[in-house]
């Protein structure tokens, strides 16, 4: 089949599940079913998950569009099923007050009735990033955590005598060292970005999100153990120019149009050139405070053109393929949306801090 029918096929699928979705939640009535309608399109396994991983079916050109339709049936599942659910429960409540005596007995009974949980915030984050990258056309790869140091390091232009690689700035692991050299646990996602061009044909647009690890030391914004989102573009032509755009695209989209970014000049083993994204501090809105150690700004992550020694560790010609990448910490992306002051709050599951997200995007 070829990727013009492929691509057809596929948005037809959307079609179909777009309006079985619809005939199930106007059919549903009670919150639970429409909670479960949600799950079987938008849970792990669910439809829309499944339809997703046929992305790779297609070509750059089908996989932008076909990525924008996937994020918006997610979109229109996300925001039927919640209008479903808190009609139906006002709807519940009021027939539970009418039929229901409430007395001092029942008011303690759900006071001691355990409430649910729901998704971490930064677990919420994760998600709508996803959606934000599929929506501009590229796929969410997944990588291990635990790296050998030839794909950490080495293939990455990240030399031997380089301090991220010594003992006091990354967790190695007692293990017997392979071809690749001694294993740790990811400092950064960047690895992937060696793997995919490893393992995938060119074209490339792809973004990597999951934990890494560091020996920071807490403070208001750093942990040890954190989530970054990392990307990859890899095409004929690509220039600093797509970097940029990209960047805006996505700023608007996270934070809103009042937001104000910047890139700054910086150096990175494994991008040429390379660049700072920072973004006005949440927090003082720019006038300094501790959060943004009184500069104003917050610095979310890194990004630049592909280094060609980078391309050459994994046998791409930087004559012919360009490409770009970025890398930013979600945890911080979460602390600047939400104007948290100190990011080890993530970490404390204090309920009083998390239930106030409950559903918050």
């Amino acid at each position: 089949m070829n990727d013009a029918r492929s691509l057809k096929a596929l948005l037809d699928r959307c079609d179909a599940a777009e309006a079985e979705f619809l005939s199930l939640v106007e059919e549903a009535g009670s919150s639970s079913l429409v909670q479960e309608v949600e799950r079987k399109f938008l849970g792990k396994g669910g439809v829309v998950s499944m339809l997703s991983r046929e992305i790779t079916e297609l070509d750059a050109e089908g996989k932008r569009e076909f990525g924008r339709r996937i994020g918006s049936l997610r979109k229109l599942i996300e925001g039927l099923a919640g209008e479903r659910q808190r009609a139906l429960r006002q709807l519940e409540t009021e027939r539970s007050e009418i039929e229901e005596k409430i007395d001092l007995s029942e008011f303690l009974f759900r006071l001691n009735t355990p409430r649910l949980g729901s998704l971490h915030l930064v677990t919420q984050a994760r998600e709508e990033l996803e959606d934000i990258f599929l929506g501009m056309g590229y796929v969410v790869a997944e990588g291990p955590e635990v790296e050998t140091e030839w794909h950490n390091f080495e293939a990455l232009n990240i030399p031997k005598f380089h301090p991220a690689r010594d003992g006091q700035d990354s967790f190695f692991i007692d293990a017997p060292e392979g071809k690749d050299g001694a294993l740790l646990l990811r400092t950064h996602t960047s690895p992937m970005q060696i793997r995919l061009m490893q393992t995938q044909e060119l074209p490339i647009y792809a973004v990597i999100p999951g934990k890494v690890f560091r020996r920071d030391t807490p403070d208001a914004r750093h942990t040890p153990n954190f989530h970054q989102i990392e990307g990859l573009v890899v095409d004929k032509g690509i220039t600093m120019a797509h970097l940029s755009a990209t960047i805006s695209t996505f700023t608007k989209a996270y934070f809103g149009s009042n937001f104000e970014s910047r890139l700054r000049p910086a150096y990175f083993p494994f991008t040429e050139p390379s660049a700072e994204f920072e973004i006005t501090c949440a927090i003082c809105l720019g006038s300094g405070c501790r959060t943004c150690s009184s500069t104003g700004w917050i610095e979310l992550g890194g990004c630049g053109m592909v280094h060609p020694n980078v391309f050459h560790s994994v046998g791409v010609d930087p004559e012919i393929y360009s490409g770009f990448a970025f890398g930013f910490g979600i945890d911080r992306l979460v602390q600047m949306k939400h104007a948290i002051e100190d990011m080890r709050v993530f970490l404390e599951n204090d309920v009083r801090f998390l239930s106030q997200f409950k559903g918050v995007q």
